[in-house]
């Protein structure tokens, strides 16, 4: 993760690796069930597969924005690394 900082705003550029899973990856360290952060961005590369504790699931590819609701599970489909901006949870997200 890279986080970018435009005085008060920022923007991070997330490269998850085929694989990746957050109740895998990042559950351990933050200690929720969920991931229980706001997502709002757009995925260059890669499909990354949400779902929602809620029951709800999607799926967000190269060229799709996307807003994703605290929690939720999320992990990388296939074997392209997921190349994605993310701009209303970058200085929240990595202080995780």
């Amino acid at each position: 993760m890279e986080v970018v900082r435009f005085g008060a705003d920022s923007a991070a550029r997330f490269t998850f690796q085929p694989g990746w899973r957050w109740s895998e990856a990042i559950k351990p360290v933050v200690g929720t069930d969920s991931c229980q952060a706001r997502h709002v961005g757009a995925v260059v590369s890669g499909r990354l597969h949400v779902s929602h504790t809620g029951g709800t699931e999607g799926e967000a590819g190269p060229g799709d924005a996307y807003v994703i609701e605290p929690g939720h599970d999320a992990w990388v489909v296939g074997d392209e690394p997921v190349v994605a901006f993310e701009f209303e949870s970058a200085e929240t997200y990595a202080k995780a």
